[in-house]
Parts: structure tokens; sequence; C-alpha cells
């Protein structure tokens, strides 16, 4: 049976395509943080930026609308970093990640923690933050009353691990700061998270198959390792398995297989994708173990510093920064006068949003020789 064979540039223009990035979607923020499986957030306002430049139009109020109505959440998720996704999907995903969450956590503080029972401090945790909101550093500092041979700055981030909790208002409203104060999960929203679904008799897993079809729907087509590295999970080969035949396959030009849903779109390779601005962190570059399709190799580790993107011609080209409303773009690679004009324009947009309306200043430094 012969395998169609996908090239990088068709890989990065469908991953565009389904991110909202070759163009811009009429959608609600509601529904495209859903469609987005969540976006990265441990920078609270970089999602602002991230869905500027996914939907048109899009105002910075409807999402903190969205947080104060408790309709998304900002909780650590995929791969323990803090993401924003919706409340329905925080309920539904966060029993599937516990064991990660907890695998990464003890891979950091295993032995701070060796002599902890986790299912005390959790029962501890989760009755210091049923109800007020704390910072998890304060909340370490009252459990080290109990575990005083342990710091409190690591109570605190198994807190975090151990009891579902969010980040409540004002972190991550728009042009607010605030703590990083947290409450558990099951107040803010009253409803507990759904429990771990019980392996059905052919090996079925629910929540490990939406999450499998949500991801190549908003990332595909794509390998299960881009799978794990998104989530954080070890790959989900049982849901995988259960849903391969509702997908359908591919190779890329190392002979990896991809998966992908039949119905999401594949533009022609040819088809021309507009500059666009990326904030830290965000999913495009974070989402892929293989991120080829849209990051030079000499510039992947900058994916993972926190390092703000300028997508040209779809891929990685430039970073950027913000400082009193002047954005400040600096290229990665050689740039056309075309480029420095088309990157000028949408980044004197973002100023403008970014600074609502007071500044549409833009700088590019020169292209690297």
């Amino acid at each position: 049976m012969c395998v169609t064979v996908l090239g990088t540039r068709a890989l990065n223009r469908a991953a565009l395509a389904r991110q909202f990035l070759l163009e811009r979607a009429e959608l609600p923020a509601l529904d495209a943080v859903a469609h987005l499986g969540g976006l990265q957030a441990q920078e609270p306002q970089e999602p602002f930026a991230g869905l500027w430049s996914r939907l048109a139009g899009f105002d910075p109020a409807e999402l903190s609308a969205l947080l104060v109505e408790r309709r998304v959440v900002r909780t650590h998720l995929m791969r323990r970093t803090v993401h924003l996704v919706t409340a329905d999907d925080a309920l539904a995903w966060r029993s599937r990640h516990d064991a990660m969450l907890l695998q990464r956590l003890l891979g950091v503080y295993r032995a701070e923690l060796a002599g902890v029972d986790l299912g005390a401090l959790a029962e501890a945790g989760r009755e210091l933050l049923a109800q007020e909101p704390s910072t998890l550093p304060a909340a370490g500092r009252v459990l080290a009353e109990r575990w005083p041979d342990v710091s409190p700055r690591v109570l605190g981030e198994a807190v975090s691990v151990l009891v579902p909790l969010v980040q409540v208002p004002p972190r991550g409203l728009w042009g607010q700061a605030g703590p990083a104060s947290s409450v558990a999960l099951a107040t803010w929203l009253g409803r507990a998270c759904d429990p771990p679904s019980p392996e059905g008799p052919e090996g079925e897993d629910p929540v490990g198959e939406d999450l499998v079809l949500r991801y190549l729907a908003a990332f595909g087509p794509a390998a299960t390792a881009d799978l794990r590295a998104w989530s954080g999970l070890a790959g989900l080969p049982r849901a995988v398995a259960r849903v391969r035949e509702r997908l359908v396959a591919f190779r890329d030009e190392r002979g990896r297989e991809l998966l992908d849903v039949p119905d999401a779109p594949r533009p022609d390779p040819g088809s021309p994708a507009p500059v666009r601005f990326l904030p830290a962190f965000d999913n495009l570059v974070l989402g892929y173990d293989d991120r080829s399709r849209f990051i030079d190799d000499a510039h992947r580790g900058l994916s993972v510093a926190g390092t703000r993107f300028v997508l040209v011609d779809g891929r990685v080209a430039a970073s950027w920064t913000v400082v009193d409303g002047v954005v400040t773009v600096t290229p990665l690679v050689r740039f056309s006068r075309a480029d420095r004009q088309d990157v000028g324009e949408e980044g004197r947009a973002l100023a403008a949003f970014l600074s609502g309306g007071a500044s549409h200043r833009v700088t590019i430094a020169a292209s690297p020789r």
C-alpha cells in the first residue's frame, strides 16, 4: 500500500491552517481555546497576543470575562506547565494527567519528598486551599509547620500537583497584575474533576482518545512522539490504537508515520503564509517533538527559553519584545525588503493592540550576516 509522503512545507501549512495562523478565524475566544487544546500561559499576558494573532477582531476583554466567569481557567496540565483551558477540559482532562504530573514532580523533588506521606500532604493541601486562595509559597509555609524538614517551596509545588488547583483572577486578566494565588479547582468550578476512566473490556480510554483526536485536529498530521511532546503523557498508545481506524496515515521525509483526522485542512504547500507574531512558549512550536516544520535546528533552543517568535512564510524568522509600547523585532535570518515591510506592518498592528491604540511603533534590527 502506497503511503503519501508529506514534505516539511506541507506539514507547515497544515498546522498553520489548524492553528488559525494562515487566516484569522471568525470564532469566539472560548471556541478557539477549546479547539487549540488550550494555550500555554505561565506568562499571564501571553495568551492575549496568541489569540490576537489567530482571531479576527479579537477583544482582550472577551478573554478576561471568560476567566472571571470561570468558563476558562489557568491550571497546571500538559507538561506540568500552566495552561489556559476551558473549564470543561480542565475537569475532563486533569485526572488523566495526574500520573504524569506526579512523575515530573518526583523527577525534580524525589529526595526532598522521600519522607513525606503524599496522601497526607494532598489531604492537608486540599483542606488548606478548599476555600481561600493562596500563593503556593504561602501554602507551603503553612504546611511546613507539619513537615518542617521540607522546604516550603517544595511543599507548595507538591500541592499544585497533588491537588487540582486553578490560579484565580486578577492573575491572567488583560492589563492587570496579580499574585499567582490558587484555589481548589473543585471549589472554583463547583464540580470535582472527572474521575479516572476505568479501562474497559476492550481497552477503552475515552479521555485519552479525546486527547488524541483533539491534538490531531489542532496540530496534525503528527507522529505519536509529537503527541507525547505536547501532552507530556507517554504517547497514549492504547488510545491511539483505539482510534486508528478513524484516522488517515502519511509519512514525513524522514519516514516517520504521521496520523491525522480525515477531514482536517491540509492546504496546498504553496499557500502563502502571512507574517504572524507568536507569544512566549506558544504551543505551535512547543507542541511537537519534531519542530522542523516551523523552526531551524539552530534556533530550537530559543523555543523553551520564553522567546517570542515572528513567523515569516510560516517559519520562525525573528524574535520580538515590547517595551513602553514599542515592538522591537530582531531577525534570526536575513530579511528581504518585502519581509521587512510585512513584518513592520504586522508589528505596528500588534503595538496598537498591546498599547490600546496608544502606540504604532516598531523597530526592526539589522538582519544577521
